[in-house]
């Protein structure tokens, strides 16, 4: 990777894999695009996207002659199923034109998948990285179809894609943005501000988790993988920790003794949960490129609650 192009770089992955890919590669070295400026990625350069636009895409690409795409740009799971129709345009509208500017400019690729991409009949437990994917989500089908379209574009056309099936990614840089796991990230902010969360999923509700960090190091650690080893490729399943909302709000007790938390349940995201899986298995990510998580539920909390105490008092002025 010596030129790399981030689309949605001001999104919750994007804003901070930026900053990273910067800080390793060099500042003018990474091209962060997005749909709006934004205030963020000040130190490189930056272009306004809308990844719709196939033309404008390839333009950008080919003015700073980049040899790797991140595509990060796309509405989650909470906000493509209030807009489906929106979501399917952006989502797979986007990822046809980065997968063709990539083919056209002999690009790296990498984007991501999520778990929801597996469904209600895809294992619960321990879910193998092959398996059942019959989501009943615009995002789910969304993210089945990007993941063959870039097995396609490998097999036919030789793109080196790649790319992860996260979990739900927990950040204290990025305020939530409309996915169904960010009850774990509205809850750290609602524990230090107002030592109380409302829960919108349910108690015993499991899924799978990742702190940013490790996601971030994940795909750089995927991209600079030997392409001989990668058996997969896409898709690739990669978790951190499994747990439900009251073990999180536990785990933030243990710092502050009077928290507390209710629910409110979300029928909604609450059935978009329970189509998940509860745990995920991540052999095939750990065999082929070495995958590993730093972060359980534990050093992630103590950590959280220290930088967002940070942030906060920064913005509040104290």
């Amino acid at each position: 990777m010596k030129k790399i192009l981030v689309t949605g770089a001001l999104g919750q992955i994007g804003s901070e894999l930026t900053t990273q890919l910067r800080h390793k590669y060099g500042a003018d070295s990474v091209v962060a695009t997005d749909i709006r400026q934004g205030e963020n990625h000040q130190d490189g350069p930056f272009e306004i996207l809308d990844v719709t636009d196939a033309k404008a895409m390839h333009e950008i690409a080919k003015k700073y002659q980049v040899d790797t795409i991140m595509h990060l740009a796309a509405l989650l799971s909470a906000t493509a199923e209030a807009k489906p129709l929106l979501a399917w345009n952006l989502n797979m509208g986007g990822l046809v034109n980065a997968l063709e500017v990539a083919r056209e400019l002999k690009c790296q690729f990498f984007t991501p998948s999520s778990i929801g991409a597996f469904g209600p009949t895809t294992p619960k437990d321990n879910t193998p990285q092959e398996t059942i994917q019959r989501p009943v989500t615009m995002y789910g089908v969304n993210k089945v179809a990007g993941e063959l379209l870039c097995d396609y574009y490998s097999q036919k056309f030789g793109v080196d894609t790649r790319g992860v099936r996260f979990p739900g990614l927990i950040s204290y840089v990025t305020p939530p943005g409309g996915g169904t796991t960010d009850y774990a990230v509205e809850i750290y902010y609602e524990a230090i501000k107002n030592k109380r969360y409302t829960s919108y999923i349910e108690k015993g509700t499991y899924m799978d988790m990742m702190y940013m960090p490790d996601a971030l190091n994940a795909i750089i650690h995927l991209m600079e993988a030997d392409a001989s080893k990668l058996v997969h490729r896409n898709a690739f399943n990669v978790t951190a920790m499994s747990f439900a909302p009251e073990e999180i709000a536990a785990e933030i007790k243990k710092h502050i003794p009077d928290f507390e938390m209710s629910y409110n349940v979300d029928p909604i995201r609450q059935a978009i949960a329970d189509s998940w899986p509860n745990s995920i298995d991540a052999t095939a990510a750990q065999q082929e490129w070495g995958f590993k998580a730093e972060y359980d539920v534990a050093k992630m909390t103590e950590d959280m609650l220290v930088k967002l105490n940070e942030k906060l008092h920064a913005l509040s002025g104290n």
